[in-house]
């Protein structure tokens, strides 16, 4: 009798410890348990922690609440100004309502990626190539926007969309080159044209101030002649006064009018002679 009892308790101590290891269940700190009871699902969402489950009525499934990056293949498109470019991207995204992810839409993640694919090319449709190169922050708010619409009712929050490279084709890529090489060519032209009026306004400054001093010009002229000569070279600079200059050209002037006009001849009157009267 004693054996037989032995027996019996070593059985459903068996028993028992087999019902508990399948019972048993451990949910990470990062996840959450959806627990389906014959089909059914639970309305109560396991915690991270031990937690005990039916064995054979009761299926736990564990959701990750983590962020998930989630890279977009390269889509290739035609933008509004008729632009082929292959653009790519990354999704940031989470699961918020562990059972609406499980229960709503068979595969989320395959959801969310399909959804990333199909928005990303209808925001390139919708775009010109200026705005995908540089307004990328407007677009990533669109898109992220479009994926985030129907993706509330999966259980799954968009957190983050990002583009990451535009591709363009190689001869968008030189005439590129050549409009910014002509751009800044135009405004190096207009920065030498900007200094040179500049340039002009102070010589007109400075040669107003001179004219009223004339000892500023010879100072200028000594100081320009002290310039050339500290460099090492064979320049040979002769100050010539422009005084003197302006006085050889009114001696110049003056000089056809000192010259004494030659009076002008009057010239004799032909006289014919008529012949004699009464000659043969």
């Amino acid at each position: 009798m004693v054996e037989e009892l032995v027996t019996a308790g070593v059985a459903l101590a068996s028993v028992g410890t087999a019902y508990a290891a399948c019972a048993a269940r451990v949910v990470k700190q990062y996840e959450r348990g959806v627990v389906f009871r014959l089909g059914r699902l639970r309305s109560t969402v396991r915690g991270p922690g031990f937690t005990m489950i039916v064995p054979f009525v009761d299926r736990l499934q564990k959701v990750n609440m983590q962020i998930v990056t989630m890279p977009v293949p390269a889509q290739e498109g035609i933008t509004r100004d008729n632009v082929t470019v292959r653009v790519d991207a990354v999704v940031y995204f989470k699961v918020t309502s562990p059972a609406e992810a499980i229960v709503r839409v068979e595969d989320y993640r395959f959801a969310v990626s399909q959804m990333a694919q199909t928005s990303l090319r209808s925001i390139i449709g919708k775009s010109e190539l200026d705005d995908l190169l540089s307004d990328r922050e407007k677009l990533n708010q669109g898109l992220e926007l479009m994926i985030d619409s129907p993706a509330v009712e999966w259980g799954v929050t968009i957190d983050r969309v990002e583009i990451k490279d535009v591709s363009l084709p190689e001869t968008m890529k030189r005439s590129m080159a050549r409009q910014a090489e002509a751009d800044r060519e135009r405004r190096a032209r207009v920065i030498n044209a900007d200094a040179e009026l500049q340039a002009s306004k102070k010589l007109a400054e400075a040669a107003k101030e001179m004219s009223e001093q004339p000892a500023a010009l010879q100072l200028r002229l000594l100081q320009t002649v002290v310039a050339v000569a500290a460099e090492k070279n064979s320049t040979l600079v002769l100050p010539f006064p422009v005084e003197l200059l302006r006085f050889l050209e009114k001696a110049q002037q003056s000089a056809p009018s000192a010259v004494p006009p030659v009076p002008a001849v009057a010239p004799e009157p032909v006289r014919e002679q008529l012949p004699a009267q009464g000659a043969p």
